[in-house]
């Protein structure tokens, strides 16, 4: 939850939003709001009856523990990505964005991936946003579409590898481009 509300400093959620965001049972995110509440962590807003929390951006130590979590969040630290290659056959696994604490991103991670189960893709998507307490903004494709792309140049493609990147998985070799 803290680092939840840390990188999500200018949102106001409802215990209900925050525990499905956090993949937590309703009881156990109002004890942990009850107690970032009762240490000035989070601070509580009423609107029509009803009760939102957003972090007190006036927190003494807030600064320390935003940079302390944006760090933790980095790759290779976030072990839910070591799951990426249960999603089907992943031919390109490649993170940037929040995972490299690189805000210019247009994206988080780009997966191309043949055969994807896609319930176990979005079960791993739901698993990395818990963990780093953020949404994370991916792009999937087949590995023939990601071929396709590159070879038309495609704008976005290679902006994403030209800025910070790391590869989890490389199994696509193509003629004329590094990933």
């Amino acid at each position: 939850m803290l680092r939840f509300f840390l990188l999500n400093s200018d949102q106001e959620y409802s215990t209900k939003e925050a525990a499905k965001r956090n993949m937590l049972k309703i009881a156990d995110a109002k004890r942990e709001i009850r107690d970032l509440k009762k240490i000035k962590f989070i601070t509580e807003k009423t609107k029509k009856r009803k009760k939102f929390y957003c972090l007190n951006t006036d927190f003494i130590l807030q600064p320390e523990l935003k940079s302390l979590v944006a760090k933790s969040n980095t790759y290779p630290q976030c072990d839910v990505l070591k799951k990426i290659k249960s999603v089907g056959n992943v031919k390109l696994a490649i993170v940037s964005g929040i995972f490299l604490d690189y805000p210019k991103s247009k994206a988080d991670m780009i997966l191309a991936v043949d055969n994807v189960n896609r319930r176990k893709l979005k079960n791993l998507i739901s698993s990395i946003e818990a963990e780093l307490g953020k949404e994370i903004k991916y792009v999937l494709m087949s590995s023939e579409e990601l071929k396709y792309r590159v070879n038309m140049m495609d704008r976005f493609i290679l902006d994403f590898t030209k800025g910070p990147h790391n590869k989890i998985v490389n199994k696509i070799k193509l003629k004329g481009f590094k990933i």
